[in-house]
């Protein structure tokens, strides 16, 4: 009998580690813009030449390096309500709640305001972008061609230990925002009609 009760509590102690590292994994995903991403790596062959740059590729490449960053910066402030349309309503998170606030009645958009959690969130939103960017082949070698000879460990360590550092302020501050492309929650935004 006792084994049983030590296995279903393991399997329950199991199953709670798991569903913790999953909702850590799903943050961290949220972590950076996957359109802002994807638009990277889709312009960056172009603007770097393929990493033969010249001139005029230096300036496009940082450019697109610059607006991407400041994309992944600004993206964690987004968030999403549900409207009293029903219809979900888009908007940037500001100290008194979210603005432009339309179809709000009948919702408490200050739950939706400003929080510390935001700002780091968006440091480490732009710092593994940066990483991610800056360490890519193409930038690399039209940037600084002979950093991935001399610094080869920096280049295989960097970006895991940014990911592992990202995971856990992502598990410490949980990031709640719902902005463009992921589903508002209705329930902690929206006041019940029966309650007014």
């Amino acid at each position: 009998m006792a084994d049983i009760k030590t296995t279903s509590s393991s399997s329950s102690t199991t199953q709670n580690i798991t569903d913790k590292t999953y909702a850590t994994a799903g943050n961290l995903i949220k972590l950076l813009p996957t359109g802002t991403v994807f638009f990277f790596q889709f312009f960056n062959p172009v603007f770097t030449n393929n990493g033969t740059c010249h001139v005029a590729n230096k300036y496009l490449t940082a450019f697109l390096i610059g607006v991407c960053g400041i994309s992944c910066f600004m993206s964690t402030f987004h968030d999403s309500y549900k409207g009293s349309d029903k219809n979900t309503h888009y908007g940037i998170a500001t100290l008194k709640g979210i603005w432009p606030s339309t179809a709000s009645d009948g919702v408490d958009l200050s739950v939706l305001r400003l929080r510390p959690g935001d700002f780091v969130h968006a440091f480490f939103a732009l710092i593994v972008f940066a990483v991610v960017s800056l360490l890519d082949a193409n930038t690399v070698n039209c940037f600084y061609p002979s950093f991935i000879s001399s610094q080869k460990v920096l280049v295989m360590v960097l970006p895991p230990l940014v990911g592992a550092v990202a995971g856990f302020v992502s598990m410490v501050f949980p990031y709640t925002r719902h902005g463009i492309g992921y589903p508002s929650t209705q329930s902690s935004t929206t006041q019940s009609s029966t309650s007014s």
